[in-house]
């Protein structure tokens, strides 16, 4: 069997050598030659996978070691038997750490009170819905749109209109679509940017082209009572280096980029092309998973619980950091900033997540048991 990777996949070898022999490229390189004669390709976001890329070439199985499936033409796949599988969910808790860390940054700027916000999050799916169950755990005021949802389950959902109009805090966990209940491609346009609620907060850690980073700049430059976060970008791997400089945080679409989450993506598409080919999965993530650096965290029952929170978060995970590595990367020309962008994702160093860390607590206090429920992490 002959297998074409994006060389950015992690334990590659480890998860696909028994298949047969493995080819690594730059994701977006790949190209009809690199695939001609592939069995199966295995992608992550950055590979538009197309008519034009597949047609005529032996591929039977694509899979994307990402959520998104909006880089695939599922429709081509259907039509020419081609077995596809992406990765729900892989990255999902990467990503609720990321909005995390942004809000404590937040909220260390601005003197804010998280609790005392109102939160937007659009988008209930499996990233969305984590960090709604994270956010409402922590006993945080949360509203929700999710249009597709609604439609078909009911329940306590919200308009968007009313999300812009209620909301403090806004973070967006949508596909990108064109299409549907409510199109997400620019969802955010100029109107809806200008109607945002004075001081709101918006953070995309989703798909670029949601917001419309042209109308965001121009906003931003008129209303310096708004806050930015953005990992995603609407020209990646090209970032607007004038709006840059206005987000409060900007980083390489590295939101989902755990070491976990990355390396669970990988397990779930082998567990797929082994379902595909009628195996039974040979090899554990568990495995091969290595050792948390920081393993256990002890709390005091007498410690501050918004310390605590600020504490548990940040010791797992700063989204400080990869803001200054791309702010960093944003000089030269634009060919040399595109490089670097892809360069910031091909080599981001280890980072777990909150949900593996354990928390005990020296004595008695609700209010620490909760925040510790609520962040997923394991109590001892």
């Amino acid at each position: 069997m002959r297998i074409v990777a994006d060389e950015n996949i992690p334990l590659l070898d480890a998860f696909f050598s028994g298949f047969g022999d493995i080819r690594r490229h730059p994701g977006r390189t790949l190209d009809r030659a690199a695939v001609a004669d592939a069995d199966v390709l295995l992608v992550r976001s950055v590979t538009r996978v197309s008519r034009e890329l597949l047609e005529g070439s032996a591929v039977r199985f694509v899979g994307t070691c990402t959520i998104g499936t909006d880089h695939l033409d599922l429709d081509y796949f259907n039509q020419a038997g081609i077995q596809w599988s992406s990765a729900p969910g892989c990255n999902a808790r990467g990503v609720v750490d990321y909005v995390l860390g942004s809000l404590l940054t937040l909220a260390e700027i601005e003197g804010a009170d998280l609790t005392q916000r109102t939160y937007g999050v659009v988008g209930a799916g499996q990233v969305g819905g984590r960090l709604i169950k994270v956010l409402r755990g922590l006993g945080w005021n949360v509203l929700v749109c999710d249009p597709p949802r609604q439609a078909a389950e009911g329940g306590d959902y919200v308009s968007f209109d009313e999300i812009i109009a209620r909301c403090d805090v806004i973070s967006l966990h949508t596909p990108l679509n064109k299409t549907g209940d409510l199109p997400t491609w620019h969802l955010l346009d100029r109107a809806r940017l200008q109607q945002l609620r004075q001081g709101a907060w918006l953070i995309n850690a989703a798909r670029g082209p949601i917001i419309d980073n042209a109308a965001l700049r121009q906003v931003l430059l008129e209303r310096e009572d708004l806050q930015a976060v953005l990992d995603v970008w609407e020209h990646e791997p090209s970032v607007d280096v004038d709006l840059a400089d206005l987000c409060v945080i900007g980083t390489p679409h590295i939101a989902g980029y755990s070491l976990d989450g990355r390396q669970r993506g990988t397990a779930q598409i082998y567990q797929a092309l082994c379902a595909y080919l009628g195996q039974a999965p040979a090899i554990a993530l568990a495995d091969l998973l290595p050792k948390p650096w920081l393993a256990q965290v002890a709390l005091d029952a007498a410690s501050d619980p918004a310390w605590a929170l600020n504490m548990i978060c940040r010791s797992v995970y700063d989204p400080r950091r990869d803001d200054a590595d791309l702010r960093r990367s944003l000089v030269g020309d634009s060919a040399s900033q595109r490089l670097a962008f892809d360069a910031l994702r091909k080599h981001y160093p280890p980072r777990r997540e909150i949900e593996g860390l354990r928390v005990s607590i020296d004595g008695h206090c609700a209010t620490l048991q909760r925040i510790v429920q609520a962040l997923g992490a394991v109590s001892v």
